[in-house]
């Protein structure tokens, strides 16, 4: 595993960081879920990204992580793991659950501390930017965390390059440096290209992508249609089945052709695809088996793109 300063901070994250946004909650097997984790943490990935909504039902993600840290990861090991969370989409009902208020991000971080059997998180993000509420509030929230001693990081997460701009120039006053920004990007989703990461590098802040494979689009599963088990098969999904258009398919074979051509998976060539943007500091992967994170991993020895690739897969996505 090689490892990336995030921005200008001393931080290192893996290249490759776990999510468990999906197949980590109650409606999931356990035991696969530790597996994944357990081979994760073998294979260099110190870095386990959570959010107190991930599951379904929310919370159980991180309520199952706390129970694979107290198996597997006892005394010092927890010294050579990065832990995130977030707060900022709808956790609780009434007022208080959603959005972006202090009274909202802290007592979600109080209530996460507890799910993981935790002292501490080494990064709590603002999981999304709120319209109605002021930015200093939402960004005196981390900074408290960080000085309360329940997080070592402050983060952010779906902002806009104004919002980005903004909440980093507000953190860098108040003494607590923004040091991630975790946003969605992939072949399929190039919105961050329009701002954001020029911002990032500018303020030295680190960028991690989610959903790199878009949702699993970015693999072999949909070349023949939608398979049975597939995210897009699944009404617990975040991939719908209107996404798995006939033009996006077409896309995905042609893609699949070049990533043939460099003995390569069409997943292997998405996640190297945005690690060969040096502004890039990790990509968040999910994985639903032990053999589908190594897959993922395998990424790794095959970096490089000449100028050539790099121009057939701009013609094939634009």
């Amino acid at each position: 595993m090689k490892y990336n300063r995030c921005g200008k901070s001393g931080l290192l994250l893996p290249q490759i960081s776990l999510g468990l946004w999906h197949n980590f909650g109650s409606v999931d097997n356990f035991e696969n879920g530790e597996n994944i984790v357990k081979t994760a943490f073998d294979k260099g990935i110190t870095h386990f990204d959570l959010a107190n909504n991930y599951g379904p039902v929310p919370g159980s993600a991180e309520t199952n992580f706390g129970t694979i840290l107290k198996n597997n990861f006892k005394g010092n090991l927890r010294d050579e793991i990065v832990i995130s969370t977030k707060a900022g989409y709808t956790m609780w009902d009434g007022p208080y659950g959603d959005w972006g208020s202090r009274k909202y991000l802290l007592s979600s971080l109080d209530q996460s501390l507890k799910r993981m059997n935790l002292e501490y998180v080494d990064i709590f993000y603002s999981h999304r930017f709120d319209p109605e509420t002021p930015l200093e509030e939402t960004m005196m929230a981390l900074d408290h965390a960080v000085r309360s001693g329940k997080a070592l990081y402050a983060g952010i997460s779906n902002y806009n390059p104004e919002q980005t701009r903004e909440a980093i120039e507000i953190l860098k006053r108040l003494g607590t440096p923004c040091l991630i920004h975790q946003v969605k990007y992939s072949m399929f989703v190039r919105t961050p290209e329009e701002g954001l990461l020029d911002v990032l590098e500018e303020k030295g802040v680190g960028c991690i992508a989610f959903s790199p494979l878009a949702q699993g689009l970015l693999t072999d599963k949909y070349l023949k249609g939608i398979p049975e088990n597939s995210r897009a098969s699944n009404p617990n999904g975040h991939l719908q089945l209107e996404e798995v258009s006939e033009e996006k398919i077409k896309k995905v074979i042609a893609l699949n052709e070049i990533a043939q051509q460099s003995s390569q998976s069409l997943a292997q060539m998405a996640l190297a695809w945005l690690l060969n943007d040096n502004r890039i500091t990790s990509v968040l992967v999910g994985a639903s088996s032990v053999s589908q994170l190594n897959n993922n991993i395998e990424s790794l020895k095959n970096l490089e793109f000449s100028p050539v690739e790099l121009e057939m897969i701009e013609g094939i996505l634009y």
